[in-house]
């Protein structure tokens, strides 16, 4: 049997990857756009790209991509993991499980139906609004402004992509409608839960989600804990077990109150943002970054799950 050279099976993966974003664009239109961020709402629907980061090692070792997916836009919830991680690395798994739950809440990413007797520690999971604003308060600086600083340095040695900046008419518009997440903020502060000035915390917090990101710098992040915190060279950048704990994490709360459908239909750890992005983690194999913003009900990109579920058939991507 005739068999393929690598250069050719790396043009089939091209060619797949195209194919599927093809398949899915019509999608596209089955989705809306984010707009309770006033300027995430100036975003084109028709908008649609992937790229996948594989290994060195690998036989498909590259970057690989199709459509727009060298476009920015602001990285939104998939913030949410970038800052448990530094948590952890500040203070240890023990210490950020003791403050934070890893139980997924059932609930909208942006709930507020808490009342202060229910208020625990264990039900403000970390990739929902609440416990990311928790989680924020627990990584180490001697301001919020240092604290902004240092998680986007860590955020640009992961990605490779040292002009990571913040898009700053989105963090106006955030900054400028963010009331629910005043809420939470105070919340937690009369809570006990949050130290610090919450108003400087959420500046922080703010800035995060409005940072400018391309499928390939999620793709780099997913490509990480899919090695479980080796780089694409081998090299260990972050801890295995914060990477371990984070896939974890992302499997069961990644992608809103749609976690368990996606774990059904994909089978991946992956975390969604508003800005349409998705990074998807492919344990010991691959790092995925999609982006198309029009978004289904519970906030996930909907072309942007119809990718990963094709290409999850395609190449047996689920852990499950």
């Amino acid at each position: 049997m005739y068999a393929q050279t690598k250069g050719e099976n790396m043009q089939e993966l091209q060619k797949q990857l195209e194919e599927i974003l093809e398949s899915c664009r019509s999608y596209t239109n089955m989705g809306r756009v984010a707009d309770y961020i006033p300027e995430l709402a100036s975003a084109n629907r028709d908008d649609i790209g992937i790229c996948v980061s594989i290994p060195s090692e690998s036989e498909y070792g590259g970057i690989w991509h199709a459509g727009d997916w060298e476009k920015q836009f602001t990285i939104q919830s998939i913030c949410k993991p970038i800052l448990l991680l530094q948590a952890i690395i500040d203070n240890g798994t023990d210490y950020v499980k003791e403050h934070v739950g890893m139980e997924a809440t059932g609930k909208p990413f942006n709930a507020i139906d808490y009342s202060e007797h229910l208020l625990l520690r264990e039900h403000i999971n970390p990739m929902v609004n609440i416990g990311a604003i928790a989680v924020c308060g627990m990584i180490k600086a001697d301001s919020d402004q240092e604290r902004f600083e240092k998680i986007l340095s860590m955020l640009k040695r992961i990605t490779g992509d040292p002009d990571l900046a913040v898009d700053e008419r989105v963090f106006n518009s955030e900054r400028e409608t963010g009331n629910k997440n005043r809420a939470l903020a105070y919340l937690l502060k009369s809570s006990g839960m949050l130290s610090g000035d919450a108003e400087s915390l959420l500046e922080v917090y703010f800035a995060m989600c409005s940072i400018k990101v391309s499928c390939r710098d999620l793709a780099a992040v997913a490509l990480l804990l899919a090695m479980h915190g080796k780089d694409a060279e081998g090299r260990q950048v972050i801890p295995e077990d914060a990477a371990r704990m984070l896939n974890a994490v992302l499997t069961t709360s990644g992608m809103y109150d749609g976690s368990g459908e996606f774990a059904a239909t994909v089978g991946v750890p992956a975390k969604s943002g508003v800005g349409g992005g998705i990074m998807a983690v492919v344990p010991g194999r691959m790092g995925i970054g999609i982006y198309s913003p029009g978004l289904d009900k519970k906030g996930n990109s909907v072309a942007g799950v119809k990718m990963l579920e094709r290409l999850s058939r395609e190449m047996n991507l689920s852990i499950f």
